[in-house]
């Protein structure tokens, strides 16, 4: 991490500090080396009083409540969407510019909902709300191909199967797989935990996140049509969506069916894609070849394979994608606009 003492670099502030999403910030805003004065870390009065190294300081965790965001510039938040909807306006009426990784404001039209290597263009102040939305964690990869498609030959549908790693809901999600999978392993037969995903997790697939709505899709699968029409601002964007818990620690995986309004060329495809920014098409130059959450490699790109155009109907064509859920999906992604704020001096 970067700390200066120029009083024109930002003093930030992390709230959830503590869960997985937050840890990851940490992580990265040092290996960015995004500049700052100062970092605060604040959670829940659980977890405050609690010390965690940043900066190679060793720095403790204030309680939410009552926290004062006056001397913050930016504040990430990812501490749930209640805590977001309870203390995020606060905090940017107080000053701080929050970047905000919850559900709480992503539709509210007030406020930009950015991945900045598709969007960035509709950063050009600070938005009325004080707040910039991170999109959800299936969304942002999704986007930052569909871009491109949607530029070269344009797009009529999107028909997206995901396939989510436990850590979409953090550590508690993690230690619950593991549970899970401890107990099946040396206990068949025992009463799985089920309590962050509805059934257990453990050698098992869970087509059910987040809550149910009257259309009988999930809020997880209304999120990704609504907010990748926001992203590409295609209004009318056709895009539907299973999304399933699998029994993954980290990275989510998209199995992704395009289809264009023109024939597509699979190698013009591929070389499009493999030109985006921080993209790896893994099938580029081996036929077949593709990632998986394990074996995927550098974890801030999104990994791409099996890029197949339908021989029936070359205007369609398959994906299959892989990414850090809780770095591209999340902290990266909030870092990265944080980035792009101060880069075009816009605090």
């Amino acid at each position: 991490m970067t700390f200066v003492s120029d009083s024109k670099a930002p003093g930030i502030a992390i709230v959830g500090a503590t869960g997985a999403v937050g840890q990851t910030l940490v992580e990265l805003i040092g290996t960015r080396g995004l500049r700052h004065r100062g970092v605060r870390l604040a959670a829940s009065a659980r977890s405050a009083g609690r010390r965690i190294e940043v900066d190679g300081r060793t720095r403790t965790v204030e309680d939410l409540e009552g926290f004062d965001f006056s001397g913050t510039d930016i504040a990430f938040f990812s501490a749930g969407t209640s805590v977001s909807q309870k203390y995020a306006r606060p905090a940017a009426a107080q000053g701080a510019l929050v970047i905000d990784n919850t559900n709480a404001f992503r539709m509210d039209p007030d406020t930009p909902l950015v991945v900045p290597q598709v969007n960035a263009d509709v950063l050009t102040g600070r938005p009325a709300s004080g707040i910039i939305a991170n999109p959800n964690c299936s969304t942002i990869p999704l986007v930052r191909l569909l871009r491109t498609v949607e530029q070269r030959w344009g797009i009529r549908q999107v028909v997206v199967s995901t396939y989510q790693a436990a850590s979409g809901q953090g550590e508690h999600g993690i230690a619950e797989l593991r549970e899970g999978a401890e107990l099946v392993l040396h206990e068949p037969g025992a009463e799985l935990p089920a309590d962050r995903f509805g059934k257990p997790l453990a050698f098992n697939v869970v087509p059910f996140i987040d809550r149910l709505l009257e259309t009988g899709f999930t809020m997880e699968e209304q999120k990704m049509l609504q907010e990748s029409r926001k992203i590409l601002g295609l209004p009318h964007l056709d895009v539907t969506t299973t999304c399933v818990r699998v029994p993954v620690v980290n990275s989510h995986s998209e199995a992704v069916w395009v289809e264009a309004t023109e024939p597509v060329d699979r190698a013009e495809l591929v070389a499009r894609l493999a030109e985006l920014p921080e993209v790896t098409v893994h099938d580029r130059d081996t036929l077949g070849a593709y990632p998986t959450p394990l074996t995927a490699g550098e974890p801030d790109h999104v990994h791409v394979g099996r890029v197949r155009v339908a021989p029936h109907n070359p205007r369609g064509f398959w994906l299959w994608l892989v990414a850090d859920n809780l770095r591209i999906g999340a902290a990266l992604n909030a870092v990265q606009i944080a980035e792009t704020v101060l880069d075009r001096g816009l605090l």
